[in-house]
Formats: C-alpha cells, sequence, structure tokens
C-alpha cells in the first residue's frame, strides 16, 4: 500500500516554527493499528487521517501513542493540505470527527479559522501528582471535558516551568494546559501530555477551546490574541461566539512524501 504525506507547520507563517502534523487524505480506512503505527513512525505530536465522504470529510487523529478526540492544529493542517494541494474549492472545508462531531475551517487569503466547540469547565482540585510534576502551585484550577487548566499569576512562571514528564505521565490525566495573562497578548498557555506520548505540545489548537471561554469571561472579551510559549512558540486569534470558538492562524507546507507499508 502506498499513501501520500504530508508534514505541515500548523500556526505558522514559516517552516520551523508553530506545530508540525503529518496529514495524509485516503480513500479508505486503514486498520486502527496500521494507523497508529504510522503516527508513531512519523513521532509528531499528532497524524491526521482524512477521507472524502461526499461534500464534506471525515477526520481523525492519532498521537504516536493513541487515537485523540480532537485536535486542533492537525485539523488546521488537514485544511491546508486540502485548499493547497487537493484544490478544494471555495473558501470553506467542513469535518465530521466520529468522537467531536461537526467542525469546520474557513479560508480567508492565507489565514486558516477553525471552528470548534466550546469546552466547558468547572473548578476543581489539582492532584497532588500533578502539583508535584509542576512544581509551582496555580492561582486557580479548572477541568474540561479531557484536561486540567492550571491559571498563573504571569507569563513568566509558564516560561520557567520545568515539569517533571515522567511523573506527569503517571498522574493519570490526558493533558493539562497552563496560562497566565500575557504581557504582549491578551493571555499565553503551555500544553504538557506525557500520558498521550507527547511531553509539550508546541501549539495546541484544542487546548484553546478551553482557554477561550475561560479568558473570555476573565477579560470581558470575545475575540483575543494568544500566544503559546513553547520553543518553536505559535501565534493565534481566539473568539468566542456562543457555544463555539473560532482559532485562526496560518499554516505552511514541510515536506510532501510517501509511505509504504
Amino acid at each position: 500500500m502506498k499513501l501520500t504525506i504530508y508534514q505541515v507547520d500548523a500556526f505558522a507563517s514559516r517552516v520551523f516554527e508553530g506545530n508540525p502534523a503529518a496529514v495524509s487524505v485516503i480513500d479508505h480506512w486503514p486498520d486502527d493499528s496500521v494507523m497508529q503505527k504510522i503516527a508513531g513512525e512519523n513521532n509528531l505530536s499528532e497524524t491526521a487521517f482524512v477521507l472524502p465522504a461526499g461534500d464534506q470529510y471525515e477526520i481523525r487523529w492519532f498521537t504516536p501513542a493513541v487515537e485523540v478526540d480532537l485536535c486542533g492544529h492537525a485539523t488546521l493542517a488537514a485544511a491546508h493540505v486540502l485548499f493547497r494541494h487537493c484544490d478544494h474549492p471555495g473558501d470553506k472545508i467542513r469535518f465530521h470527527s466520529p468522537r467531536s462531531g461537526k467542525l469546520s475551517v474557513e479560508k480567508s487569503e492565507d489565514v486558516l479559522t477553525l471552528n470548534f466547540p466550546a469546552d466547558v469547565l468547572k473548578n476543581v482540585k489539582v492532584p497532588e501528582a500533578i502539583l508535584e510534576a509542576l512544581g509551582i502551585a496555580p492561582v486557580k484550577a479548572l477541568k474540561g471535558r479531557t484536561d486540567y487548566l492550571l491559571v498563573y499569576s504571569s507569563q513568566r512562571e509558564l516560561v520557567k516551568m520545568k515539569p517533571d514528564f515522567n511523573r506527569l505521565a503517571g498522574a493519570g490525566v490526558r493533558g493539562v494546559i497552563v496560562t497566565a495573562p500575557g504581557e504582549n497578548v491578551d493571555f499565553v498557555s503551555r500544553f504538557f501530555a506525557p500520558g498521550a506520548g507527547i511531553n509539550e505540545d508546541p501549539v495546541t489548537g484544542s487546548a484553546h477551546t478551553s482557554l477561550t471561554p475561560y479568558w473570555s469571561k476573565e477579560l470581558g472579551k470575545k475575540r483575543m490574541t494568544a500566544y503559546q510559549v513553547s520553543a518553536r512558540g505559535g501565534e493565534l486569534v481566539c473568539e468566542l461566539i456562543g457555544p463555539r470558538v473560532k482559532i485562526s492562524g496560518r499554516a505552511v507546507t514541510y515536506m510532501i512524501g510517501e509511505i509504504r507499508y
């Protein structure tokens, strides 16, 4: 079997920035085990598989270790591939995820905008294992559908944070988002998910489905600028529209190849 594979830097205007994702547009679903092995071989935070289905596309996402419910940057990358390399007509792509339902991406010049369901957050007590792994206690803790959201006082705290990923991987959680007010943007964040095979994700679209409703309420704003302060970094514009979140950014193709299995 042969599959064309694209590697795309999402939430980036130039290669070597943002969050790299692999995308493969397929004509039938391979076995789940094959898709998981491909994702492991790619060794990127996410690999997206996209299947045309009428006037929309089915989409699934895999880390090197597991299939996940939702991935923003790989969806952005998939839309970039469909617009740029597969001649998708028009300026809107509709996706359907068996785990997250209806999703869409719109194009305006070189900016792509995700339309995702907003997360619902609840105040929680942070498990001691997470606190020990991060080494810095938050001022507030919440939890959404899958991830913890820990709020800190300053961007400096996030930048200097050095998690114990082995300890965090054993905490029994999918992911931990840490966030703080930004120095030059509305808010900043980092995202850790060693339990899913990703120590730190460079730029995490799905995390902003949690971050956007939180900061919208805190700041009294619907539209906000954001920056993920990972080593690669990534710029996003986020907007809360009722029960949905719009997340905008750019993407650039790094590589096109062929998988043989």
